[in-house]
């Protein structure tokens, strides 16, 4: 066998090449795979649910819901909300009480030196010789400003000052991220393919919905986009070769906009994180050299 054979087991060093092949035959190590179709989100999916939508809607951002997943989210949000600003006016509360403790220990102190400040006023000021006694009270001696209250939890050593910030009642897009309102959700009209040789159930079949002006079956391969006045469903291609040539609708004939037409986000993960981490882990054990 050659010295610079591939094979060479005559070495003392464990090379790459021989750690490579013995953990793709073990299981053990790094392994690199390309994710699948099965691990990528369809376009008719909830982006919360990740399973084919009911009732679907879709945001001013072009993410489809399920109306009663999302509905579910914006009104847990809220009630997350309230229960963050019952906390917020309990401290809010506490701080109050607190500083009112504070302001009549200040003035119990202004009035014991007020007290003491007549006392010398009234009283013949003797001159002995002997040692002179120090006052014992924790408000003499400048005192008074550095323990005003020392009773008050806040004002304890081991207190810890953990502030609560008012909560936000805006309800935000898990996805996009921004604000996000019932008022603003579109309900999406999809437009079956009518094949009567394909007996399969809705979501079983491969071509469930096509593009209600050319025919052509929408996928996560062919853009499309959601007509806002009506929540029809239609291929980018009809949008730039049809719609945007006069601005019409192609089913009611209505006036359209610009920002009547959604384009409908595609892709993203199969996984319940979010649709923009693309990258899948799996931890196992390393073989050692």
């Amino acid at each position: 066998m050659t010295r610079h054979a591939r094979n060479c087991t005559a070495g003392a060093v464990y090379t790459y090449h021989e750690k490579k092949k013995d953990a793709a035959a073990s299981g053990y190590g790094t392994q690199s795979e390309r994710l699948g179709k099965d691990s990528v989100k369809s376009f008719d999916c909830c982006s919360l649910t990740l399973q084919p939508c009911r009732n679907p809607v879709i945001t001013k951002e072009g993410y489809l819901f399920d109306k009663e997943a999302i509905l579910e989210y914006i009104i847990s949000k809220k009630g997350e909300y309230t229960r963050k600003l019952k906390k917020y006016e309990k401290q809010l509360k506490k701080e109050d009480n607190e500083k009112a403790e504070l302001a009549a220990a200040e003035k119990e102190a202004n009035l014991i030196k007020f007290m003491n400040r007549e006392k010398n006023i009234t009283s013949t000021k003797q001159q002995d010789d002997g040692p002179s006694t120090s006052s014992v009270s924790n408000l003499a001696n400048g005192k008074s400003k550095q323990l005003p209250s020392f009773w008050v939890p806040s004002q304890l050593p081991d207190a810890k000052h953990s502030k609560i910030e008012k909560p936000d009642p805006t309800v935000y897009c898990p996805i996009s991220g921004k604000p996000l309102k019932m008022k603003d959700l579109i309900e999406v009209k999809w437009t079956l393919v009518n094949d009567p040789d394909d007996k399969k159930s809705l979501i079983a079949k491969e071509n469930r919905y096509m593009c209600p002006v050319t025919h052509d079956i929408l996928g996560n391969a062919v853009p499309c986009a959601v007509i806002r006045t009506t929540g029809h469903v239609v291929t980018m291609e009809c949008v730039e070769k049809i719609i945007k040539k006069d601005w019409l609708h192609p089913l009611t004939g209505d006036k359209l906009k610009e920002k009547d037409i959604i384009v409908v986000q595609r892709g993203g993960t199969g996984y319940a994180l979010t649709n923009q981490n693309l990258e899948g882990k799996n931890e196992r054990p390393v073989l050692q050299a």
